[in-house]
Parts: structure tokens; sequence; C-alpha cells
């Protein structure tokens, strides 16, 4: 694992010391971890959403589009013995 030291105002300092004791987070580090890897995950979604948004329609999706989603999904586990 690398190491980063990074420098922080004491507001934000004190926030994350907040957020380690009330989220349960057992050091600063742990926290400042899991909060790129949201931002990671922030990240790639919106990139998905920007692909989903500029590729071409092909059926719209509604609620009978879940509906049949749904029911292949079930379909799929059942023949998985799921």
């Amino acid at each position: 694992m690398s190491t980063v030291n990074i420098s922080i105002p004491e507001t934000l300092k004190a926030f994350v010391d907040k957020q380690v004791v009330g989220r349960g987070f057992s050091t600063s580090s742990e926290y400042v971890r899991e909060s790129i890897r949201k931002d990671q995950e922030r990240q790639n979604l919106r990139r998905l959403l920007l692909d989903g948004a500029e590729s071409n329609s092909t059926s719209p999706v509604n609620e009978a589009y879940f509906s049949q989603l749904r029911e292949r999904t079930s379909a799929l586990a059942i023949d998985k013995g799921q």
C-alpha cells in the first residue's frame, strides 16, 4: 500500500474526526479510502449514464421493460437452481 500525506484545514480535520467516530471507521485513513472509493463509483456511474444517454435507443424503459427484466432474471435463477 502507498502512503499519501495531505494537509487540510482544521475544520476539515474536525469533520473527518467526527465521521471516523460517528460512522465506525477505525482511522481517518479508512474514512478517506472509503470516500475515494465512493467517488470512483460516482464517476463510473456518471460515465455509464452518459454513455447510455449517447447510445441509440432500443426500446422504451418503462414498467413493462422492468417487468420483463424481472421475469428473465427469475427464469435464469430458476434454471441455475437458485
